[in-house]
Order: structure tokens, then C-alpha cells, then sequence
């Protein structure tokens, strides 16, 4: 039997290991940011621009989505979905959105569509475990979206087994009412999702393959172009993937953006940091970005963080199957 873990909203305490996997509440997300796309031709503006097929955005779903430069780097990604129609909302990590905000109004040009930051307009929550049956009254698929009241829900996949979700609504209104969590215990669990939001540090480091987006629905492959989709087809339909997102745990101290080594080549970092969080009861837990040759040679070596000396970085199962190249 699992005794759910109930934390004060200053959840700072130890927890142990048989709680882990019952973490479960709510805590604001004040990390992430709001891109409202507005207008007739939001929609069809941002179908030229970003990795999914947003003219198909139905009312009920959403979708994880990343915006590419012309070599195909990510250079953002985005939950986004619909508020009502003409009006998409993108949620991203708050330390890019400036940036990305201005280089998407760069190509509106004549479209009917209204681009603005509408961060201070909305209030975003994360939920986890229990703390969903508050709003929802059952399980639903990952990038649903469930409108409650003035409130979106939307699925997320889920980390550490356990279910999450994003609430978003306008500001002032009260959030659901739940044990509190810490934004570091969201953020692990984020870590344990395996997915990976593109945050200044790892800017323009990655095509969306090597974070795993094309296997947890952020690319769809029959949409029509956006910048950089030439080599993100090229990259799934030719020839094998050489890198991929996995999950690791460190006793160090990582960074995003930092590098990482595998014992047989000192000299050449192998992948890169792309997502940290400080495990619930030791260390940190990471995703890394990395070579799959590095990952697959379990025997011939260690993999460490920062430098060939550094602390070892233990891979962990990956939380999704991964999209096969084709």
C-alpha cells in the first residue's frame, strides 16, 4: 500500500523513497510564459511557422510544438492551444519568450493575426497525481484539453507514473484547490517526462529529434513547410538518428546547456544537458541530449558530467517508446 504523500505549501522537506511515486499537487508556474496568437489568420500564420499541423487544432486538444531556425535548431518550443477560435494561446519558458515573440512577429507581414505577450494575462498551474481529480473528474488522453468554466486543463505526459496537467486561466481567478507542491517537485517530474522544454541556454542546440520530439507528438511529418523542415524530415526519413533525449541521474551539480563526456573520448563532449531538477530524495535527475552510440555502450565506459572527471551520470529507461526512423 502507497500512502500519498501530502505536502505543506512549503514542501521542502526530505522525502523518501516509497513517496516519490506519489507525489501529487498543485504549484504556480511562474517559469513559463504566454504568446497569445490572435486574429483570423492566427492559425494559418503559425501552420507556417512551427513543427505541428495547427490548422487542424480542434478545441479539445492541444499540442507540443517547437519553432526552428532555417538549419532546423530549435529555437522554442510551445504547449499551445486554443482559447476560442481566433485565439491560440502558446505557452513557453519565460526567459525566451521576448526573444521569440519578436522573431514571430517578423513574419506576420500581411496576415490578419496579432501576436503579443500575454503573460500578466493568464495564470498558469501545474497539477499532479490527485491533485487533477479536482478539476476533472476522469482520466484523459495526453494534449487533450478540457475547458472548465473560464479554466483550460490540458494533458501533459506524465512523470514519475504519475499524471500532470497545465491549468491555465485568466488572472485573479482562484486556482484549484490542492495540496501544494514545490516548483522543483514539478520540475522533476518534468525531468521524468522526458520531454524536455527549450529554455536560453540550449537555444538553437537541438533539431526536435534529438529531444525526442517527433516520438511525444511535437512534429507532424505530412503538415506543410516551416522553417527548418527540409533537414527535420531529412533527419527522420534518411539514414539513422545519431542523437536522442534520454533520462539520467547525477550526484553532481548540473546545468542546462552543460556538457557531457563518455569515458572512451575525454576530449569530445558527447550530448549536452537539456533539463535538470533536484531528485526528491538525492542528487538530480536529468535529460540529456547525447550521441546514441554513447548511450548504448553501457560496458565501455562511463558517462560524466562537465568533463571527463566529472560526476557519472547513470541512464535511466526512457518513459515513452520511441518513433522508429523511417
Amino acid at each position: 500500500m502507497i500512502i500519498q504523500l501530502m505536502l505543506t505549501p512549503s514542501p521542502d522537506l526530505p522525502l523518501s523513497l516509497s513517496s516519490v511515486a506519489a507525489l501529487s499537487g498543485i504549484t504556480e508556474l511562474t517559469h513559463l510564459g504566454v504568446i497569445r496568437a490572435a486574429g483570423e489568420d492566427a492559425a494559418s500564420f503559425l501552420q507556417g511557422q512551427l513543427t505541428q499541423d495547427v490548422a487542424q487544432l480542434g478545441l479539445a486538444e492541444a499540442r507540443l510544438a517547437a519553432f526552428c531556425n532555417a538549419k532546423g535548431r530549435m529555437q522554442a518550443s510551445f504547449v499551445l492551444f486554443k482559447r476560442g477560435e481566433g485565439e491560440i494561446l502558446l505557452v513557453c519558458s519565460r526567459d525566451i519568450l521576448a526573444a521569440t515573440l519578436k522573431r514571430l512577429s517578423m513574419f506576420v507581414m500581411r496576415a490578419k493575426a496579432r501576436l503579443s505577450d500575454a503573460t500578466a494575462d493568464y495564470a498558469l498551474f501545474g497539477l499532479a497525481g490527485d491533485a487533477i481529480k479536482t478539476v476533472a473528474d476522469y482520466a484523459y488522453p495526453v494534449w487533450a484539453k478540457a475547458d472548465f468554466d473560464t479554466a483550460n486543463l490540458v494533458f501533459l505526459y506524465p512523470g514519475a507514473s504519475q499524471p500532470r496537467a497545465l491549468w491555465c486561466a485568466p488572472a485573479g481567478t482562484p486556482p484549484p484547490e490542492a495540496q501544494a507542491i514545490s516548483l522543483d517537485h514539478w520540475q522533476w517530474l518534468e525531468v521524468q517526462s522526458g520531454v524536455a522544454t527549450i529554455t536560453q541556454p540550449i537555444f538553437e542546440a537541438f533539431v526536435p529529434q534529438m529531444l525526442n520530439y517527433e516520438s511525444v507528438g511535437g512534429v507532424n511529418f505530412k503538415k506543410g513547410c516551416y522553417p527548418g523542415q527540409e533537414i527535420v524530415a531529412r533527419s527522420q526519413f534518411r539514414g539513422t538518428l545519431k542523437r536522442r533525449a534520454y533520462v539520467a541521474h547525477t550526484s553532481g551539480l548540473p546545468q542546462v546547456g552543460q556538457e557531457v563526456f563518455h569515458a572512451l573520448d575525454a576530449d569530445q563532449p558527447c550530448g549536452l544537458v537539456a533539463a535538470c531538477a533536484p531528485h526528491p530524495v538525492d542528487g538530480f535527475d536529468v535529460i540529456v541530449s547525447m550521441q546514441t552510440a554513447a548511450a548504448a555502450d553501457g560496458e565501455g565506459g562511463r558517462l560524466t558530467l562537465g568533463s571527463a572527471s566529472g560526476p557519472a551520470l547513470e541512464l535511466s529507461p526512457l518513459p515513452y517508446p520511441l518513433l522508429e526512423d523511417i
